[in-house]
């Protein structure tokens, strides 16, 4: 006879550990599986808009680079489009836009790079434009709980950005900017984990 699921204990919540990465991105652990893997190509090369490259290091708690990262992304094209069903104008997407991708760090260094469009404004669930951004889903050893943040860009008005917004403290807003490289299409975008300067997470 079954038992009640009140007699049932919760499982112990444990860390990502070190075998993500052959999990999610084989090809990163050094297993050639698949001839090409999930969420390397974000935007196609018949995607219109800007291309952009976004670079930057996850730190822990100490300010030491994690290097076992694994960053997946979404994010909408350079006309603010969602290549989702639940987006009304989804049909309007290039062919070849995705809009989500997986990004491993380099092992030896912890710097993380991915190519991409810049996306365009999104209208928010209540009728309010969105700043462009992308969404970030962070997990690696030591992380009991994948985070999620959001990046913003140095060059466009976010001051209206209801997200944003909701962050009391001006000072920490900062924290979810990426910062355009002069002369490039470049941005900066380190995250810190923990202490001085740490990353605004959100509870999505």
């Amino acid at each position: 006879m079954a038992q009640p699921l009140s007699y049932l204990k919760e499982t112990p919540s444990q860390t990502a550990g070190p075998y993500v990465h052959i999990g999610m991105a084989p090809g990163a652990a050094g297993f050639d599986i698949y001839r090409q893997e999930l969420g390397q190509v974000i935007a196609g090369p018949n995607t219109p808009g800007e291309r952009i490259r976004i670079e930057g290091v996850v730190y822990d708690g100490t300010g030491a680079p994690v290097k076992d990262v694994l960053i997946e992304t979404w994010q909408a094209d350079a006309n603010g489009i969602h290549a989702h069903l639940e987006d009304p104008r989804h049909g309007e997407i290039s062919g070849d836009f995705r809009g989500w991708g997986r990004v491993i760090s380099d092992f030896d260094t912890g710097l993380y790079t991915f190519d991409t469009i810049k996306p365009g404004a999104v209208m928010g669930r209540n009728g309010r434009m969105m700043a462009p951004h992308i969404s970030l889903w962070i997990v690696a050893r030591g992380i009991n709980v994948g985070l999620n943040t959001r990046l913003y860009f140095s060059d466009e008005d976010n001051s209206n950005d209801p997200v944003i917004n909701l962050i009391e403290h001006v000072e920490r807003r900062k924290t979810l900017i990426a910062t355009r490289t002069p002369g490039s299409n470049s941005y900066r975008f380190d995250i810190r984990l923990q202490g001085e300067g740490e990353t605004v997470f959100m509870d999505v």
